[in-house]
């Protein structure tokens, strides 16, 4: 039967102060995992950056594409390892995580977007100078590992960012940064989007992810948190299942940075962006800067 017509008036109006206080801001959206994969779920992103756009907001998009680069390393006879959740990267399967960002996952989430009008570019790390790169390794055991073209972003020149927003597109951005010599190196999309979130100054980072939150005690389901403060989430850590550690920390990075919140939010459920954005409740995890906690 759908919701009855006050219901969907009081929704409608209860969204109004976050339609005023996000109009003009910048959102960095991390997209990956299941939102990713699933098709009802990938089309309900897609209407949710329109939507964000149609209201004044400016969406930045930056992903990775971890199950897709699994499958083309696979049909080409090329093993995937991984060394403390990153993917060892040897300048073979540097080649193929290029083109699958590049020529594929980009694309078709822009793809997925433009079905609602010509409003999104996907470009690279690599375009216009955006990212800059430096090669990381990785601990294992109290060891330290060589990830071969694994790196971090350690600079960012939003400068093309900037200018397909204020010509009302919504960049698709993939997480490929160049090292100094030119070389590309595959970075984490986490970290990437935290990095970039700082830089365009934005408002909010919202990392996509496979759980309804961050949890202080699982697995008690009743133990999920709404919201946490730069400094206990710190502490929390390295305590963290090992997927949720690279996105605890790209949210912590963002805060430190300036941003004045980020979230993880569960990306199973279609349009939680739009509920995370425009209501109370949120959708997952927010983390709050050190000041604002005390």
């Amino acid at each position: 039967m759908g919701m009855d017509a006050a219901t969907k008036a009081a929704t409608l109006i209860e969204s109004l102060p976050w339609l005023q206080r996000l109009s003009g801001k910048v959102l960095v959206i991390k997209f990956g995992g299941n939102a990713m994969i699933d098709d009802a779920l990938k089309r309900a992103f897609a209407e949710d950056m329109v939507f964000l756009r149609q209201v004044g907001v400016r969406p930045v998009v930056v992903h990775g594409g971890g199950p897709q680069i699994s499958a083309a390393l696979k049909q080409r006879g090329i093993a995937s390892e991984f060394r403390g959740g990153l993917r060892v990267t040897s300048p073979e399967a540097m080649v193929v995580v290029r083109e699958v960002l590049a020529e594929q996952v980009g694309p078709e989430i822009a793809g997925l977007i433009n079905e609602h009008g010509q409003l999104a570019q996907a470009v690279s790390g690599e375009t216009g100078g955006l990212f800059v790169g430096t090669r990381r390794g990785t601990t294992v055991d109290g060891e330290q590992v060589d990830l071969g073209l694994v790196g971090e972003v350690t600079s960012v020149d939003p400068a093309v960012v900037l200018a397909l927003l204020d010509a009302g597109t919504i960049p698709v951005i993939s997480s490929i940064a160049p090292d100094s010599t030119g070389q590309p190196l595959n970075v984490n999309a986490d970290s990437a989007a935290a990095s970039l979130a700082i830089a365009l100054g934005a408002h909010k980072l919202m990392i996509l992810t496979d759980v309804a939150g961050l949890y202080s005690d699982w697995p008690n389901r009743d133990s999920l948190v709404s919201s946490i403060g730069a400094t206990e989430l710190e502490g929390m850590l390295p305590s963290l299942e090992s997927g949720m550690i690279p996105k605890m920390t790209a949210c912590l990075e963002a805060v430190d940075g300036g941003v004045p919140n980020a979230a993880i939010i569960d990306g199973r459920v279609p349009h939680s962006i739009l509920l995370e954005a425009f209501t109370p409740q949120g959708a997952g995890t927010e983390v709050v800067p050190r000041e604002v906690a005390a």
